[in-house]
């Protein structure tokens, strides 16, 4: 068993932040899957949401936000989170984070910001770097990070189970008092002992067949969470990025709402622009109703994708802003500043998650949750663009001030050493067909029954056919040895089934949740979606 002061589960924007603000008040440990800089940070093209303008305010900001959150964001907490923003982009640069600035005009003595605008915002507002914000920010981090000596960086260990007094036999309390973690190199598991266990684990975008998350975001905290008792909020509220890369070689490649602020055009395949026939917003309309207009297009001709057209613009000025995509389409034979990219939508964000307060706070004493694994109350029923990196530092920064705060309750209280885990060493020659085919059959059905578009007849079947899987995969589970892919096949199962009930609670269409039979917004559901473990 090993003991720190602080654990951290995640090694993006919101572990990071946290991790050098915790090392301040002791020793930190970050468990993160795979290489430490893998993470939906560091794929983040647009930038991050904040007023550092004149021709800004935060009334307009919070008024965005309210207004793309379609009824379900908690108001104080969205004033807070941006009211808080500018002090903690400051950090930011402090710790080494290039934001792209302005070209000085003739006479001027500051550079200025160079500030981008997507969909949803009133004013241009999103600081970035070129199209790899998310990458400038990782990396500046990391870099901190490593030559800190208070923090151990966990590579390539995924963590199993949370450790709670209740799973330890206790009735008459129950709070988290540790974590198991999977040494992926070695087989072993480690046992983590710590008082303020943090969750900053990211999504679960590979929840659906197609996503723009990187292969690590499989719903691991959030799953954990759940498991360990902790209230869970507003699955049902996925978030479809309208613009992911169609090309069979692309992967998961996003192409930035930025392209869009700057001008990009949505057209068919016979080169008309469609928006004006949902939105007068056009094609800077918040994600929910930009990617079902697309959705309804492509159902509606059978075609296979629609365009984004940028190449109205000087093409030196598409190449400068955007580098990233240019290069990555260029790639593929597509030249942005000539050719018409073509997109579909792709499972993207999390906007529910562990239901937490203003601080990360979540249900269950002794765990915390920060960045996109949280239910905070900023995002409501969708998320407004560049919301998720301002909300991540702002939460790490506020969670570090409540857990150091805190004082540690008294080690007689409950147990000071923690079971070791116990495993068995049983192998099965098919274990990994079954997780793989189990894995893809999971990914599939939720993209077919719980998309963009729902029906209850759909979401039933998922539920069905889950409880059938997860059956199964509990099976594998406690009879063979444990492995990095039947842990993750085990929480994208635990995670598609809060997505599917928190769905069918919900008879309402709002936000990111639209259903044939419900149409309508209807004012009784004006609530979260609370979910919890019995």
């Amino acid at each position: 068993m090993k003991r720190f002061d602080f654990v951290i589960i995640g090694s993006g924007i919101a572990g990071l932040s946290l991790a050098l603000k915790a090392a301040r008040h002791g020793t930190v440990a970050i468990v993160t899957k795979g290489a430490r800089a893998e993470s939906n940070t560091r794929y983040a093209q647009g930038g991050i949401a904040c007023v550092t303008s004149a021709e800004d305010s935060f009334e307009l900001h919070v008024a965005d936000t309210l207004d793309a959150g379609a009824g379900l964001c908690d108001e104080d907490v969205v004033r807070s989170i941006v009211t808080d923003g500018p002090a903690r982009i400051r950090e930011l640069i402090e710790a080494g984070v290039h934001f792209d600035e302005r070209e000085l005009e003739q006479g001027a003595s500051v550079a200025e910001l160079d500030l981008g605008r997507e969909g949803g915002h009133s004013r241009r507002r999103i600081l970035h770097s070129r199209d790899v914000t998310g990458r400038e920010i990782e990396e500046a981090l990391l870099r901190a990070v490593g030559v800190n000596p208070e923090i151990v960086m966990l590579e390539n260990h995924i963590a199993i189970d949370l450790i709670t007094l209740r799973k330890l036999g206790h009735v008459s309390a129950d709070r988290c008092l540790g974590v198991y973690v999977l040494d992926e190199a070695s087989g072993n598991v480690l046992t983590l002992r710590s008082d303020r266990i943090v969750l900053a684990s990211g999504g679960c975008g590979k929840v659906y067949l197609y996503t723009t998350n990187p292969a690590v975001a499989t719903g691991d905290g959030l799953a954990m969470a759940w498991r360990a008792g902790a209230r869970i909020a507003n699955m049902e509220f996925i978030q479809f990025h309208p613009t992911c890369l169609y090309h069979p070689d692309a992967g998961s490649f996003l192409v930035s709402e930025a392209v869009r602020g700057e001008g990009a055009r949505l057209i068919d395949a016979k080169g008309l622009q469609f928006m004006a026939k949902y939105d007068p917003r056009l094609e800077l309309a918040p994600r929910d109703i930009v990617a079902r207009a697309i959705d309804a297009e492509m159902k509606r001709t059978g075609a296979k994708c629609v365009y984004l057209d940028i190449s109205h613009k000087p093409a030196e000025f598409v190449r400068s802003r955007f580098p990233n995509i240019y290069e990555t389409c260029l790639k593929y034979g597509i030249d942005i500043t000539r050719d018409p990219i073509p997109v579909v939508p792709a499972a993207h964000y999390q906007c529910g998650g562990v239901l937490t307060d203003a601080n990360g706070s979540s249900s269950l004493a002794g765990l915390s949750a920060i960045g996109e694994v949280a239910c905070t109350g900023l995002h409501g029923a969708n998320r407004l663009a560049s919301n998720s990196l301002l909300e991540a530092v702002v939460l790490a920064h506020r969670c570090c001030e409540i857990l150091a705060a805190q004082s540690v309750p008294s080690e007689s209280a409950w147990p000071v050493e923690l079971p070791e885990w116990v495993s068995s060493e049983m192998h099965d020659v098919d274990e990994l067909v079954v997780i793989y085919h189990n894995w893809d059959e999971i990914r599939r059905l939720m993209w077919d029954y719980v998309g963009i578009v729902r029906t209850t007849k759909r979401l039933q079947r998922a539920a069905t056919r889950l409880r059938n899987l997860q059956s199964e995969i509990q099976e594998f589970y406690w009879n063979f040895k444990i492995t990095t892919d039947l842990l993750e096949l085990r929480n994208l199962a635990t995670v598609a089934g809060l997505i599917v009930d928190c769905a069918l609670l919900r008879k309402e269409s709002r936000g990111l949740h639209f259903t044939l039979d419900y149409p309508g917004t209807n004012e009784r559901f004006r609530r979260n979606t609370i979910v919890q473990l019995n």
